[in-house]
């Protein structure tokens, strides 16, 4: 094991592709290399489960721009009476157009 952005490398690099990927990042959201090769794999579906709102809107804006669609964003409340909140979006790969 290892890190995810040179795991996920290593794996792309095997030739595995997955039909999912689900990620839950530190607070600084995920390191571009990672995206990257997320957007290489070309799974049909990414679950992004983030606690910071400014990096999720960030990695979310780099999926998209290249080629998935935000689902539904779903908030969890995983500490209550606290400013936290977790949320879980659910992101498929926009069909490709002819």
């Amino acid at each position: 094991m290892g890190k995810a952005e040179t795991v996920m490398e290593q794996w792309y690099e095997a030739g595995l592709r997955p039909d999912c990927i689900v990620v839950d990042p530190p607070r600084k959201g995920c390191e571009p290399s990672l995206l990257e090769t997320i957007l290489k794999m070309s799974p049909q579906r990414v679950v992004y489960v983030s606690c910071n709102p400014a990096t999720l809107a960030r990695d979310l804006r780099i999926l998209e721009d290249g080629g998935y669609r935000t689902e539904a964003v779903q908030p969890v409340d995983m500490f209550p009476q606290t400013k936290h909140v977790e949320a879980v979006v659910r992101m498929t790969l926009k069909e490709q157009e002819i």
